[in-house]
Parts: structure tokens; C-alpha cells; sequence
């Protein structure tokens, strides 16, 4: 394949991968609007919630198959068209069993397009022999920065209906126009220097599947930590470092910040690096920097514990998805991110148990161990890391 069709491609892939960010930020930031609007408890809202992710882990695996019958491109595009019309539906439900209805459907979508995209991806890369991925998934965290302030900015002037409707409209018009380049565009072959064990993913047997597996839990002791430092960040600076409202709020800024500044610099690091160093000391980052933004008595302590955090866990998660799909295909990408989207779903209410058994620093010091955890997984797949 053509280089200028490869850079077509990576383009559009990016731009997918940009546009799920966007929309999901831009959903977040709604999420008290429509609380007031269906006029659920917080209890109930946390269970209307659980639709999202219900459906996310419900439907990875079958997106695997399908991406495998239909082909990565394909399965994307339809994906991205389903998220962008199903974020139109929840400021239309009036109650909590009818928002997490939506969700449900939502929540598929989203997790979907998260296994077709990465899949995708995945065959750009090794058509590429460079590691980009993390470049993807800047896009990503580049798009939830931008979903999530233009969300802020519009909040006090449009209707939740009129911006996620807004949402969907610039979603199907970016799908319509990146998605004419995946459907045009064949997925690239493997390049002629890879061996044939190399340039095919494998037969998913025992030994397979637990290299997956082990990838897997990789992204999601990767997950945990995002999970809980997005939920539970501001309340432990303000609860326990006396920080004001606003500059608790600053604290997951600065770990998401970091995160983007990492993936943006990730394929010049895997490149000088390599998967298994990256993995080992990134983990090993994330973990001093988690003890450090845990148990600090001083509040820019704890901000400069949360920006090395976000350094360190930065690459961890697009290494693990990737090297996965190496291995599998696309039933590799969805396990390694059931897998990850199953340590998001548990790192919050995790961190909030250990709170109350023990205190809110010692419970977020649970991020540091899966992120030493994460290391250790990454030394010990060292083979399979860089083969």
C-alpha cells in the first residue's frame, strides 16, 4: 500500500478515534442536567449509569466477531454512526429507568466503536513497523478535553437536548467525511519483512488467550487508576488537604493533562524505549507518583503526585490494547479493553470501600500497587511484549 494511503488512513483512524472522546466528554458534562431533568436520587443515577458500562462490556466481544466477519473499517463507521445518533437520547428520558434504557444502547455503541477502532489501529501499526499507537489515543484524551469544554462553555445557554442533539449532528457529519476513507481505503497488508507468525495474529488457543489475558490485566490495572483519580481526586484534596472547591477540581485536569502530554511523546519513547521498558518503568512512575499524590500533606505535592501518575499510566493502556490485537485480532483488542473497561468500572467503587474501611489516601494508594502490578506484568511478558 501507497504511503499517502497509509497517512489517509491514519488520519481518519485518529479522527475516529478524536470524535468518540468528544462525544462521550460532551455527554459527561450533562449528566447533572439530566439528573435534575429525570429527576433521579444519586442512587439511581448510579444505577442509570451502570447502562453505559453494562453495555460497553456486553458487546466488545461481539464486536471482535463481527469486526472479523465485516472487517475493522466497516464496523467502525456503522459504530460511529450508532454513537452519534444514541448521545441524542438521554436528555429525551423523563425518568431513571428509561435514562439507563438509553444508556444501554449508549454504552454499546461506545464500546463498539472502542474494539473496531482499536482493531483498526492495530493493523495500521504493523503495517506502519512503528509503534503510533499511543498517538491514537492522544486523539482520544484530545477530544475529551475538547468535548468536555465545549460542554462547560454552552452549559448555561443551550438545553442538554439541543447540545447532545448539536453532538449528533457534528458526529455523523465527521463519520460521513473520515468514514468515505476507511471504506475506501482496504485494511493495509502486513509488510513482506514480517515473518508469517509475525504478520498474522495467531489461532486464539490457551496459550494465546492468556497472553492476551495478561495483557488484559494490564489495561486494566491502567483503568483502575484513571477510574478512580477521575472520581475521587477532587474529594481527596479537598477533604483531606483543606484545597478549595476550584483547586480540587484542578487535580484531575493536571493527571488528564499529563496523560495526553505522555501519549502525544509515547511513539518517540516506545521507539527509544521499547514496549517492555515502557511498560516497566511507566508502571513504575505511575506508581511512585500515585504514592506521592495519595499521601502528600501539602496540596501541590499531591498536583505534582497526579501529573507524574498521569506520565507514568499514559502509554501502558494503548501498549497493552495493542500488542493484544497483535497477538489475536480483533478478539484480542476486545478482551485486552473488556478486560480495561472492567478495571474503570471497578476502581471507583473499590476506592470508595477501602475509604471507609481504612481512610481516602490509604484507599488511593491501591493505584500505586496495580501500577507496580502493571510493571511487574510487563517485565515478566518481556518476550511477548517485543515478538
Amino acid at each position: 500500500m501507497p504511503g499517502s494511503a497509509l497517512t489517509r488512513l491514519r488520519v481518519a483512524i485518529t479522527v475516529f478515534f478524536a470524535l468518540d472522546g468528544f462525544i462521550f466528554a460532551g455527554w459527561v458534562v450533562r449528566i447533572p442536567a439530566i439528573k435534575e431533568q429525570t429527576g433521579a436520587s444519586a442512587s439511581t443515577l448510579g444505577l442509570a449509569l451502570l447502562g453505559v458500562s453494562a453495555g460497553a462490556v456486553i458487546t466488545m466481544m461481539l464486536t471482535g466477531r463481527l469486526c472479523r466477519r465485516y472487517g475493522n473499517h466497516r464496523v467502525t463507521v456503522v459504530c460511529g454512526i450508532l454513537l452519534s445518533l444514541s448521545v441524542a437520547l438521554p436528555p429525551l428520558t423523563h425518568s431513571a429507568l428509561a435514562l439507563g434504557a438509553v444508556l444501554l444502547l449508549f454504552g454499546s455503541a461506545y464500546g463498539s466503536i472502542n474494539v473496531a477502532f482499536n482493531s483498526a489501529a492495530v493493523d495500521l501499526v504493523r503495517a506502519l513497523q512503528r509503534p503510533v499507537m499511543p498517538s491514537f489515543h492522544a486523539a482520544f484524551s484530545l477530544g475529551g478535553m475538547a468535548g468536555a469544554g465545549l460542554g462547560g462553555l454552552v452549559a448555561g445557554h443551550l438545553s442538554p437536548t439541543r447540545h447532545l442533539l448539536g453532538l449528533t449532528v457534528i458526529g455523523l457529519v465527521v463519520t460521513a467525511v473520515a468514514g468515505r476513507t476507511l471504506l475506501r481505503i482496504e485494511p493495509p497488508a502486513p509488510p513482506e519483512s514480517l515473518s508469517r507468525e509475525e504478520s498474522a495474529p495467531r489461532r486464539l488457543d490457551s496459550h494465546t488467550r492468556g497472553l492476551v489475558v495478561t495483557f488484559g490485566l494490564i489495561a486494566l490495572c491502567t483503568a483502575y487508576g484513571e477510574g478512580a483519580l477521575a472520581d475521587w481526586s477532587a474529594l481527596h484534596l479537598e477533604q483531606d488537604l483543606h484545597a478549595s472547591p476550584g483547586a480540587a477540581a484542578v487535580g484531575y485536569s493536571c493527571f488528564a493533562l499529563a496523560m495526553t502530554i505522555g501519549r502525544l511523546t509515547g511513539t518517540r519513547l516506545l521507539e527509544r524505549l521499547g514496549r517492555t521498558r515502557t511498560l516497566t518503568i511507566g508502571g513504575t512512575t505511575a506508581a511512585v507518583g500515585m504514592l506521592l499524590g495519595a499521601l502528600a500533606p501539602s496540596l501541590w505535592a499531591a498536583l505534582l503526585g497526579f501529573v507524574v501518575t498521569g506520565l507514568g499510566l499514559a502509554n501502558l493502556f494503548p501498549v497493552a490494547v495493542e500488542r493484544a490485537g497483535t497477538l489475536a485480532g480483533p478478539d484480542g483488542v476486545a478482551i485486552a479493553s473488556t478486560l480495561g473497561y472492567g478495571g474503570m468500572l471497578l476502581g471507583p467503587p473499590a476506592i470508595g470501600f477501602m475509604a471507609d474501611w481504612f481512610s481516602l489516601p490509604a484507599a488511593l494508594t491501591s493505584v500505586a500497587v496495580l501500577a507496580a502490578t502493571a510493571a511487574v506484568i510487563g517485565l515478566a511478558t518481556r518476550h511477548a511484549a517485543e515478538h
